[in-house]
C-alpha cells in the first residue's frame, strides 16, 4: 500500500517504445556499411575523399557543439580544411594532412571566441584519425582486410552493447557520464566484438590466433572507451546527441566515436611492427 503523500514510481518504458528506433537504426547501419565497404574496396582518391568528407561532417558537429552557436564563415572554412586534409593524403602523404590541419588550427586560434582550444583539439583529433585510416588502407588488399577487421570489431561491439544493454539492463557502467550504458551491455559488446574480430582474423590471415584475440579484445575495449569519452564531452557541453544526420544513431560523431581509439591503435601497432608504409600488413601478418 502507499500513503496519500507518497510519490508513485516512474512507469517502466514499454518494450515496444524501447525498441521503436530499431527500424531506422538497422536501415541506417546497412547504408553506412555499404558505403564504407565500397569506399574501402575502391581505395585511393575515392577512399580519401570519403574519409575527408565524413570527418569534415563530424567536425561540423564538433564546431557547433563547442561554439554553442550557428556556423560562421570561419567555421565553414575549418570544415573545408578538414575535408581537404583527407584529399591531400594520397598525393603528399601524412605531411600534407598535418600541414592542412596545422593551417586549420591557426585559423581556429585566429577566430578566437568561446571554445578556441576545443576547436584546436577537435581538429587535431580528426586529423590524426584521418591519417590513421588512410595509412591503414594503403594501396594493397591487406588494407581492405584491415578495414574489415577493424570495422567488424567496432560495429559488433556497438551492436552487442546496444542490444544486450536494452535486453538485460542492470547496473550502470558510468551513470554520471552516460546513464544509458550498463555493465551487461559492455560485457556483451566485448564478447561479441572480440569473437567476431577473431573470426575475421582467422579468415584474413594465418597469424597466431592469440594475437587476433588480444587485438580484438583491446580494440573492443577501446571502442567503448571512445564512446564514453564522447559522452563525457557532450555532457560537458550539455547536449544529448551531436546531431540528427543518421536516423536511429544521431550524428556522425555519435557513430564514429567508437572508431577513434581503435584506428589509432591499428596505426601504432602496424607502424611499430612493419613501419608506416605497411600499417595493414603490420597489423595482420605476424
Amino acid at each position: 500500500m502507499t500513503n496519500p503523500g507518497d510519490q508513485l514510481p516512474e512507469p517502466a518504458p514499454s518494450r515496444r517504445r524501447l525498441w521503436s528506433d530499431l527500424g531506422p537504426r538497422f536501415a541506417s547501419a546497412m547504408v553506412l556499411i555499404a558505403l564504407t565497404a565500397t569506399a574501402l574496396y575502391i581505395g585511393s582518391y575515392f577512399f580519401a575523399a570519403v574519409v575527408g568528407a565524413v570527418f569534415a561532417g563530424a567536425y561540423r558537429e564538433w564546431e557547433t557543439m563547442v561554439s554553442r552557436a550557428p556556423l560562421t564563415p570561419g567555421g565553414i572554412a575549418l570544415i573545408g580544411l578538414v575535408a581537404l586534409s583527407g584529399l591531400v593524403f594520397p598525393i603528399f602523404g601524412p605531411l600534407g594532412t598535418f600541414v592542412v590541419i596545422a593551417v586549420a588550427c591557426a585559423v581556429a586560434i585566429g577566430m578566437g571566441g568561446e571554445g578556441i582550444w576545443w576547436r584546436a583539439l577537435g581538429l587535431c583529433i580528426y586529423g590524426a584519425i584521418i591519417v590513421a585510416a588512410l595509412a591503414m588502407r594503403g594501396d594493397t588488399m591487406a588494407g581492405v582486410w584491415a578495414g574489415v577487421y577493424l570495422g567488424t570489431v567496432v560495429w559488433m561491439t556497438d551492436s552487442a552493447a546496444f542490444f544486450t544493454g536494452r535486453q538485460i539492463g542492470g547496473e550502470k557502467l558510468a551513470p554520471e557520464i552516460s546513464p544509458s550504458k550498463t555493465w551487461s551491455g559492455a560485457l556483451g559488446g566485448l564478447a561479441l566484438g572480440t569473437g567476431a574480430g577473431l573470426l575475421v582474423w582467422t579468415v584474413a590471415t594465418d597469424s597466431p590466433w592469440w594475437i587476433g584475440l588480444l587485438l580484438s579484445a583491446t580494440i573492443s575495449v577501446l571502442g567503448q572507451l571512445g564512446d564514453l569519452s564522447e559522452s563525457a564531452i557532450k555532457r560537458h557541453f550539455r547536449i544529448k546527441d551531436s546531431g540528427d544526420l543518421i536516423p536511429g544513431h544521431g550524428g556522425l560523431m555519435d557513430r564514429l566515436d567508437s572508431l577513434t581509439f581503435g584506428v589509432l591503435l591499428v596505426l601504432v601497432v602496424g607502424t611499430l611492427h612493419l613501419g608506416f608504409a605497411s600499417v595493414a600488413e603490420g597489423l595482420l601478418y605476424w
